[in-house]
């Protein structure tokens, strides 16, 4: 379901809900919201005590009676009521009443590519509960090539890669619509979690939940290319003692053990190009592959991407916004929509 700009153009504020980050777009005001989309509960008075940042950082290490929990996962509403308690306390009480004065509140907000019912649904719900009389989906493809400035209006082929934490979905679009397209259920932590696995199995070792991330272990330098960093020390937890241990680790083995979900990612790529037209891939081979997402931040990731289908590949300037970026470009009415008119007899 994909709303047109003239209905786009009447709402007032469009959210961009991720399983890693939450970002909310207000008309005439911009990006008003981009925090992790995380929520701290206290278990015994269900009270929230905090959203975004602080309680991300509150993740493992908490007491047991505080959980940390996150309302949204692969880009689909897990948790209605608790997306909207978080919704609620990222925008703050001033931008709340300034949204509840608009007459007929109308919201947007970016969808998965061919998300189901019951996930549009639960998409709709909370921002309902927020106030909003009428919410419009746009497919998360479209606003992410609109709002990094691909042309996606004309009768030529782009391609688009939205790297996402729990999935990346790719796509081939012309004429304003998406030709063929791929969603592939491996993201940001699938690479997470193939390097906690590595290092638990090789090196008996377990790491913070804060220290996960790739580019703190052994992605920096040139990234996931061979030409990176041949050895890093990292600190954790022994598997058997429990007690914290530094191991220095070679990191053409963790490189080996992130290929594994890469390759899932290549495949995806691979079946969206045998199924696009022939005259489109032919645009495709000057023009290439444009990479959008928190996760196309990986370094080497676009290298990768480019030795193995030896297509030119971009990254977007600031990837992480692009779909709230395009849903903002969108609502402020700055895109012209494609018109086709009919022949006449």
């Amino acid at each position: 379901m994909t709303a047109s700009l003239e209905q786009l153009r009447r709402c007032h504020f469009a959210v961009d809900l991720g399983a890693a980050r939450t970002r909310v777009y207000v008309k005439g005001s911009g990006l008003v919201v981009d925090q992790p989309s995380v929520a701290a509960v206290n278990t015994r008075t269900g009270a929230l005590i905090a959203v975004g940042e602080f309680a991300e950082r509150m993740t493992g290490r908490t007491p047991h009676y505080i959980r940390v929990v996150r309302p949204v996962s692969g880009g689909t509403v897990v948790d209605i009521e608790m997306a909207q308690r978080m919704l609620r306390h990222l925008l703050g009480d001033k931008m709340r009443r300034s949204l509840r004065r608009k007459p007929r509140l109308r919201a947007a907000a970016c969808t998965p590519h061919d998300s189901d019912p019951l996930a549009q649904r639960a998409t709709i719900e909370t921002l309902v509960g927020l106030g909003a009389r009428r919410v419009e989906l746009v497919d998360t493809l479209i606003a992410a090539a609109v709002g990094c400035g691909l042309p996606v209006e004309r009768a030529e082929a782009t391609m688009i890669m939205v790297c996402g934490a729990a999935a990346t979905q790719v796509a081939v679009l012309s004429l304003g619509s998406i030709v063929t397209a791929e969603r592939i259920p491996v993201g940001g932590e699938a690479v997470d979690h193939a390097i906690v696995q590595h290092l638990r199995q090789q090196h008996a070792l377990t790491l913070p939940s804060q220290s996960v991330r790739p580019l703190q272990i052994a992605l920096s330098g040139n990234g996931i290319t061979s030409s990176g960093p041949t050895s890093t020390e990292i600190h954790g937890r022994d598997v058997a003692t429990g007690l914290p241990r530094s191991v220095r680790i070679d990191t053409a083995a963790v490189r080996d053990a992130i290929q594994t979900p890469l390759t899932a990612v290549l495949d995806g790529i691979g079946k969206v190009l045998r199924e696009c037209p022939p005259d489109l891939v032919a645009d495709l081979a000057d023009r290439g592959i444009m990479m959008v997402g928190g996760s196309a931040l990986l370094p080497g990731l676009d290298q990768m991407l480019r030795q193995a289908t030896g297509m030119p590949v971009h990254i977007a300037e600031r990837p992480d916004v692009c779909a709230v970026r395009g849903l903002g470009e969108m609502l402020e009415g700055r895109i012209e929509p494609l018109v086709l008119d009919p022949l006449s007899a």
